[in-house]
């Protein structure tokens, strides 16, 4: 993977801002090969057929802050209804698990985690918390917001992936990992558990996992969550060929690309695509490719697995883990699993 160049700022906020708040620490790391990493998965994605772009790209400054904005959107239902969830049983998990260090991989803006250290704060002994993510201005920015709020929390981030930098988290001898948001479900089946299994790596046995799972509805909320009227998910979807434009210097019309998403009943999965509207080429420099598009012939760019209970109890159990706790609301749009890691096998 190539040698991983790391940065430590203990005291300063990047950019050249001074850090508001004691309590904080920010550790950035990033791949020395990402540039070659990328034009790897570009020419494999869009050189088969059919023609596909890692989810991962969708994630830069832009779009993470896109998808916040999607959080938003009356049509998605899963952030409120999870969020609704975490209110509901948060003072009730940090009871029963008694965790020191709070672990959120994929925090973007930490939007849910205040409901989590509200309780975390009121009973650790020397609380400290850890949001993983990608987009770094967001994520200093928020952790800077929440070390503030929190005085007596320690707030270490780190920026990276979470898929190669999980040996990084800070030491806890009593840690809950949090991963929200049914972001699993961007996962294949063999990607979700290899992933698991790289969670369950990092915790002690009997540490806990705290997960969210979209559960399986009817196929008009599930495309309108992905549809909303104010086109804000069609933006995010459209922004990853700006993302190869910037990074590859590639020549995508990105007019000329319309988002589409739809669920697909029998892979239990929404998939987004980009279509084009128009027959043409695209010239990608930085990775020596060229690629013809047919008109109407897509791209996918995403998909978003919807679950039962059953299905994600046998995913965690093929992690390692052991199902402990299941919390579901009324309507049945959403679920939050609470794991134990399970003996080292």
């Amino acid at each position: 993977m190539g040698q991983i160049r790391r940065k430590q700022e203990s005291d300063r906020l990047g950019r050249g801002r001074d850090l508001a708040a004691a309590g904080l620490r920010v550790d950035a790391y990033t791949l020395g090969d990402r540039r070659e990493a990328m034009i790897a998965d570009v020419r494999r994605g869009l050189s088969g057929f059919p023609k596909t772009l890692p989810p991962k790209y969708l994630y830069d400054e832009v779009g993470a802050q896109l998808f916040d904005e999607i959080c938003d959107q009356p049509e998605y239902y899963p952030t409120r209804t999870e969020d609704a969830l975490l209110v509901e049983i948060a003072g009730d998990l940090i009871d029963r698990y008694q965790p020191e260090q709070l672990v959120e991989l994929g925090s973007g803006a930490s939007r849910k985690t205040r409901t989590l250290l509200d309780a975390l704060v009121g009973s650790a002994n020397d609380p400290s918390y850890v949001p993983v993510d990608v987009a770094e201005e967001m994520l200093r920015g928020s952790a800077n917001a929440l070390a503030l709020a929190y005085p007596a929390l320690q707030v270490h981030g780190i920026v990276g992936d979470y898929e190669h930098h999980l040996r990084h988290l800070p030491p806890s001898q009593d840690r809950m990992v949090a991963f929200l948001g049914s972001t699993i479900g961007n996962f294949s089946d063999i990607q979700a558990r290899q992933f698991l299994r790289a969670v369950r790596g990092q915790l002690a046995e009997g540490d806990a996992f705290l997960i969210g799972f979209d559960l399986v509805k009817a196929t008009e909320v599930l495309n309108a969550a992905y549809n909303d009227a104010a086109g804000v998910t069609a933006r995010f979807n459209l922004n990853v060929l700006n993302v190869i434009n910037r990074e590859l210097d590639a020549d995508f019309d990105v007019a000329a690309f319309e988002h589409e998403a739809f669920f697909n009943e029998r892979e239990s999965q929404i998939e987004m695509h980009l279509r084009p509207t128009r027959r043409q080429e695209v010239r990608i420099e930085g990775a020596d490719l060229s690629v013809n598009f047919a008109a109407g012939e897509s791209v996918r760019t995403e998909i978003s697995r919807k679950f039962t209970r059953s299905r994600a109890e046998t995913l965690l159990r093929s992690g390692g883990f052991a199902p402990d706790r299941w919390y579901e609301p009324e309507n049945g749009y959403f679920g939050l699993a609470l794991a134990l890691a399970g003996p080292v096998v």
